[in-house]
This record gives C-alpha cells, sequence and structure tokens, in this order.
C-alpha cells in the first residue's frame, strides 16, 4: 500500500518549486452565498487566499464544504501564479525580440518599399491639393 502525500504538503511543495513560500499567503473564511440552506447560514465555507507580495487574490464558495473549497482555492491559486509567472515570460522574450529589432540595421528591400510607399503617398496628397480637383 503506497501513501500519498498530504494535500498541504503537496501545495507546499508546488508553491516552493514556483519560488512561493507558503507562509505568504493569508486564508480567510466567510459565509458563503447562494443555495445551501442552513449550511452556507451558519457555516464559514467560503475560503479566500490571498497573497498580499505579488497582490494575487482568489475566492472560492463553489462547494457547501469549507474543505473543498479550501482544496479549489489553493488549485486556482497555483493556476493564477503559473499564468502570472507564463505571461512574465512571455513579456521578457518579447522585449527581448524588440531591442534585438531595434538594434539591428532595416534590409534594403524594406528600405525600398518604405521609399515607394512614401511616394505614392505624396503623389495622392499632391493631386489632393491641386486646384483642378475642386
Amino acid at each position: 500500500m503506497t501513501r500519498h502525500a498530504a494535500p498541504d504538503t503537496r501545495w507546499r511543495e508546488e508553491l516552493a518549486r514556483l519560488g512561493f513560500r507558503a507562509d505568504d499567503f493569508e486564508e480567510t473564511f466567510a459565509r458563503s452565498s447562494g443555495p445551501g440552506g442552513q449550511n452556507v447560514n451558519k457555516v464559514s465555507t467560503s475560503v479566500t487566499l490571498r497573497h498580499p507580495p505579488s497582490g494575487l487574490s482568489v475566492t472560492v464558495e463553489d462547494s457547501r464544504s469549507q474543505l473543498t473549497n479550501r482544496r479549489l482555492a489553493r488549485e486556482r491559486m497555483l493556476e493564477r501564479i503559473r499564468g502570472a509567472k507564463e505571461a512574465a515570460r512571455r513579456e521578457r522574450v518579447a522585449q527581448r525580440a524588440l531591442e534585438r529589432r531595434r538594434s539591428s540595421p532595416r534590409p534594403r528591400s524594406l528600405k525600398r518599399r518604405i521609399r515607394e510607399t512614401k511616394e505614392r503617398r505624396s503623389v495622392v496628397k499632391k493631386l489632393r491639393s491641386s486646384p483642378g480637383s475642386e
């Protein structure tokens, strides 16, 4: 029989792999809204998970169970962290590509196309201002 790591342990390991500390997160509980009758009126089943250093926040009130909502909040927080890290990585790649394009000279064919376009626009504008065009 194999034993699986506790959900809390897996969550902490995943956070460490992403470069976050589990102690930096704030978990608060509140009463949910919506269906659930007396249970949601009396039990704090809504879970809000915040990471103040990064400003990320997740609120879950999908289930009538606080334990299930805690698990879902942690999963969604991990998804949000991964998404934020991926967006930051894409931004760095785009910034490097922009710098590379900015520093490299324009190809001769591109310069020629730009010049031809400018000349065509110039002709159109000159025709617009000619006295016989009214």
